[in-house]
């Protein structure tokens, strides 16, 4: 079984040099293979056309997508009693599923050829990046601390409900539900937390160039971090819509 792990990135030009010697070589085993049996092709010859092309499809997606890590690509096994007739044409490889190389993929494999045939190919791609992680056992509701929380290395082919990168995006936010150390903190288990309550009394900020005006008022509903409330100036009594930029402070623009 071969396996592929790759740390640095490399440049588009350096992963097409790579798929064209990854071609050579599949077609010199191609060779060899035709030497002992010159009317089929053998598992090995499509599980290493799956391997190349998952290669460049990933670092491809990667570069795409300016997504940093590394990745692994397991091509499963394939039946060794599996005959295809020789392709007299060059293998052809696609993506099948899903839309995305990451997780569980099926990569078609086709010739083309005077005798088709279509081989389905099942494999793994694991992409690893760093994600935030509870350091110790948190319980639900509570407000989430910088010593709360940590940066490790996981497999995210296998996180569906969205994963953070910062410990600045956890930091500040309300669980939803308790968890354990070392847990992977996805979006389900977070909620913007109320750090100004209805009826607080706040601070009401309005800038304008180098002009910073500060004023009391009274919040009229419940705000979290960057959230608009509506605000009551206690000055001139009007109602506002105002920022909660930090707890008891609410910013409006002039």
């Amino acid at each position: 079984m071969d396996m592929k792990t790759t740390v640095s990135r490399r440049t588009r030009h350096s992963r097409y040099r790579r798929l064209l010697c990854a071609w050579m070589a599949l077609f010199a085993v191609g060779a060899g293979i035709t030497a002992r049996a010159a009317d089929v092709t053998l598992p090995d010859l499509l599980i290493g056309v799956t391997q190349g092309f998952l290669e460049f499809t990933v670092e491809d997606y990667l570069a795409t997508t300016q997504t940093p890590g590394r990745y692994e690509i397991q091509v499963n096994q394939l039946d060794p009693r599996l005959r295809m007739p020789m392709c007299d044409k060059e293998l052809t490889a696609s993506l099948e599923s899903p839309a995305q190389p990451i997780g569980r993929v099926t990569v078609k494999v086709r010739c083309e050829g005077t005798s088709p045939w279509t081989v389905f190919v099942p494999a793994q791609v694991k992409l690893f990046r760093d994600v935030v992680v509870v350091s110790r056992p948190l319980k639900r509701s509570g407000i989430i601390g910088y010593e709360d929380v940590i940066l490790r290395e996981r497999d995210i082919s296998l996180i569906n409900q969205g994963y953070l990168t910062s410990v600045d995006q956890a930091v500040g936010q309300r669980l939803t539900r308790p968890m354990v150390a070392d847990q992977v903190i996805t979006l389900v288990h977070l909620e913007q937390a109320e750090v100004i309550r209805k009826g607080d009394q706040v601070i009401i900020s309005a800038s304008s160039g180098g002009l910073n005006v500060k004023m009391p008022g009274e919040a009229l509903s419940n705000g979290g971090m960057s959230e608009q409330i509506r605000v009551k100036n206690l000055n001139s009594n009007r109602v506002i819509k105002a920022r909660v930029t930090a707890p008891g402070q609410v910013e409006v623009a002039l």
